[in-house]
């Protein structure tokens, strides 16, 4: 059987090839792995994006939670790695950005001298559901 390619296109670091039936991601462990949607075949790179850290990473969605997050911040906690105060204004600088943009965001440590530094990347995996940020300690 032959697989015509469509389209192909990089997202977050790798590459999504759409195909008679779907769409692959290069990256992918089974070469063979077709996704139906688009929309899924990104959301597999925004968690593989998430997962190359070995320091705290996630995806925070509009609801304020955090709908993915490595194992990293699993250690850490959630909560301390993405206090539940702080998500509506990490999410209010994510909408700010453009597609694909990135800024920083200062977070007061439970001490209440320091910061933490967490980097907003603003993304759409799925146009049905609007943006997540990408979120990662810095």
């Amino acid at each position: 059987m032959s697989e015509a390619i469509g389209t192909i296109f990089g997202f977050l670091g790798g590459t999504i090839v759409s195909c008679e039936t779907g769409y692959r991601v290069l990256q992918h462990p089974n070469p063979h792995k077709t996704y139906s949607r688009l929309s899924e075949a990104k959301w597999f790179l925004a968690l593989r994006w998430c997962e190359q850290f070995h320091y705290p990473a996630g995806i925070l969605n509009y609801e304020g939670q955090l709908a993915f997050y490595n194992e990293a911040s699993w250690k850490m906690g959630e909560e301390n790695f993405l206090p539940r105060q702080y998500r509506p204004a990490i999410f209010k600088h994510c909408c700010a950005l453009g597609l694909g943009e990135s800024t920083t965001f200062s977070i007061p440590t439970r001490d209440g001298f320091s910061w933490s530094q967490v980097e907003i990347i603003a993304i759409e995996t799925d146009p049905r559901y609007g943006r997540v940020a990408l979120i990662r300690l810095l």
